[in-house]
Order: structure tokens, then C-alpha cells, then sequence
């Protein structure tokens, strides 16, 4: 069960997750991802976990955050997850260069100017 309260933890995940890939790729290129096994799969795993966060975000919150692409994260997720043999390196760079900071961005003014305790209150899901 999704739980308003739990919305705030899993923004934070995201949020701990795309950290992570902007410092694993910091002064790296296209051909350092390609051609390092280990940065490469921490990168596309974290994008996993970005995309298994964003699915247990409510519905509730999602649809009031209607700025923010979920469905295009969490299909990105099931991408990765579904399509592991055939996953096109040039779009998970793609998304690290591309769609990491302005989703930060977005996520970070939502866990600043929400009020959680209300929220969860008010919240019908």
C-alpha cells in the first residue's frame, strides 16, 4: 500500500540516487560509461532505483505534482528492468546528462516547500 507518508521518504531515494550517478559520471564521457562495466552498472541501477521510487510515490501526489514526468521515470525504470539485454547506452546517457538535474531540482522544491504532516492528514489514498 502507497502511504502519503511514505512519499516524502521515497522522494529522498530519488533524490540519494541521482546524486549518486551525478558523482559517479562528474568529468566523465559518453565513451567512460561505455567502457567502464562498473560505472556503467551503478549508473543504470541507480536509474532503477529512481524509477522503483517514483512508482511508490502516490497517486495523490503525483497528480498534484503534474510538472514532474512519473510516468516517463518510472518507464524508464521498467526499461532498464525489462530491457536489460537491448538498453541503448546513448539514452541512459542520455537521461544523466539531460534529465538527472532538472528532476533533482524539481524533487528537492517539493520536499522544501510541501508540509508532510498536512499532507498525510489531508491525503484520501
Amino acid at each position: 500500500m502507497r502511504e502519503p507518508l511514505k512519499d516524502r521518504e521515497r522522494l529522498q531515494h530519488m533524490i540519494a540516487a541521482i546524486d549518486r550517478i551525478l558523482r559517479y559520471a562528474e568529468g566523465k564521457s559518453y565513451e567512460d560509461l561505455v567502457n567502464d562495466d562498473m560505472m556503467y552498472y551503478a549508473v543504470v541501477k541507480n536509474i532503477e532505483i529512481i524509477g522503483e521510487a517514483a512508482n511508490m510515490v502516490t497517486t495523490e501526489f503525483q497528480t498534484t505534482h503534474p510538472d514532474t514526468p512519473w510516468k516517463m521515470v518510472k518507464g524508464m525504470r521498467n526499461y532498464i528492468v525489462l530491457e536489460y539485454f537491448q538498453i541503448d547506452d546513448v539514452v541512459v546517457w542520455d537521461v544523466v546528462t539531460n534529465n538527472l538535474e532538472p528532476l533533482k531540482l524539481q524533487l528537492q522544491s517539493y520536499l522544501n516547500s510541501t508540509d508532510w504532516e498536512q499532507w498525510s492528514s489531508q491525503s484520501t489514498f
